[in-house]
């Protein structure tokens, strides 16, 4: 993986993980994506690894089949989730496999406002959004939050931006991904809504080619920002 090392992570608990989740859902094929998605995806870790000292109430924006909600609940993440998507197909999936207490799916759009006082989660979701719809929900987060993370593909120059591009709209015109547009922000788009915060910016591929980074948000009295 590439970043915060978050290598030492996996292994034999991120395999169990991966098969424990994967056991929730009642068809085939998504018991096969859940227990690829969490092996080569290294986003479920590097976010269990960022909440570890938090017990706020958590949001998961565009938590789409509840995927992430079941990983944290496998590894000792005890604080409420609410995930939220549009796509009512997918937060009826979620519904079904769920275990677990405290863990509630709502069809909505993630870009009305956030109850105040929750920790912010979203990944991947803001390409599927116009620009001013993404900076709604970046401002929605900032506002409400004082801890965010935020797994993103950028627009750059590189060629991990044309594939991750490529690969997206193939989904989406497939309808796995019910989305509205297809426009990446840039890392500035991203970091412009949160005046006031620290940031973090890490690469976040795993054993992915895709242009993904972490970004991670945290309020303080300050308003200094730290770079990657």
């Amino acid at each position: 993986m590439t970043g915060r090392g978050y290598s030492s992570w996996y292994g034999r608990r991120v395999r169990f993980s991966a098969r424990k989740a994967a056991s929730l859902y009642d068809s085939r094929g998504l018991r096969n994506y859940v227990r690829w998605k969490v092996a080569a995806d290294p986003a479920y870790e590097a976010v269990l690894h960022e909440l570890q000292t938090r017990n706020e109430p958590l949001v998961d924006l565009g938590c789409g089949i509840g995927l992430l909600a079941f990983f944290l609940r496998e590894n000792g993440f005890t604080a409420p989730i609410t995930g939220i998507d549009f796509d009512q197909r997918k937060i009826d999936v979620a519904r079904r496999a769920s275990r677990y207490e405290s863990v509630e799916f709502i069809t909505s759009d993630i870009r009305n406002p956030i109850p105040e006082s929750r920790d912010v989660v979203m990944l991947d979701i803001l390409h599927y959004l116009d620009p001013p719809s993404q900076q709604q929900v970046l401002t929605n987060a900032a506002r409400s939050s004082s801890f965010v993370i935020i797994r993103q593909g950028i627009r750059d120059r590189s060629w991990r931006y044309r594939l991750t591009s490529a690969v997206d709209a193939l989904g989406r015109a497939m309808r796995w991904m019910k989305a509205e547009h297809l426009t990446y922000p840039a890392r500035e788009d991203i970091v412009r809504a949160f005046d006031g915060f620290t940031h973090e910016i890490t690469p976040l591929r795993g054993r992915t080619p895709y242009n993904n980074y972490l970004f991670v948000f945290r309020k303080t009295a300050s308003s200094g920002m730290t770079n990657e």
